[in-house]
């Protein structure tokens, strides 16, 4: 299957036009995501979907914002897949590669029950994000990383961001 990536990129990118910020980590979850997925051997349909969700993961803020008057993690959760489907019906992909990309968008926020490497993947990745732009402090980005980051390339990530 063609996943058109660089296109999925340029909506993702056009829906939040003005918003520097939000595009700027978007596309930096993408690239941790690519990264991490593609040195922990994803075969092609899974990094597909792992790189569409990481595209889209945050793509339900605004409307969580206009509707919620928060971008809390569990409203981007609720307000992220509606827009995910609508962005990517152009494309005609598999309704079951939407539907695990609109699962994945709809909780990577929640950790408790992380399953699939895609899942595992897309939360590490923005994780490393967030670390970074929330200027959590080294000590604390290596102590949540130990939690929660299983895949061998995210720790790596990890240790070289926080040696």
């Amino acid at each position: 299957m063609d996943i058109p990536f660089s296109e999925i990129l340029t909506r993702m990118m056009r829906y939040n036009a003005g918003d520097p910020k939000r595009i700027q980590h978007a596309l930096k979850v993408y690239a941790y995501a690519s990264l991490i997925g593609e040195r922990e051997g994803l075969d092609s349909r899974t990094l597909g979907i792992l790189k569409t969700a990481a595209a889209l993961h945050d793509i339900g803020i605004r409307n969580s914002e206009k509707r919620h008057g928060s971008a809390a993690g569990n409203w981007q959760e609720v307000e992220g897949p509606p827009v995910a489907r609508e962005l990517l019906a152009p494309f005609r992909l598999p309704a079951d590669f939407v539907e695990r990309v609109c699962f994945l968008i709809g909780h990577h926020h929640t950790y408790g029950k992380i399953g699939g490497p895609d899942y595992r993947i897309l939360v590490e990745a923005d994780l490393l994000v967030n670390f970074y732009e929330d200027g959590l402090p080294a000590a604390a980005a290596k102590e949540t990383g130990r939690k929660i980051f299983r895949t061998e390339t995210g720790r790596e990530c990890l240790a070289l961001l926080y040696p």
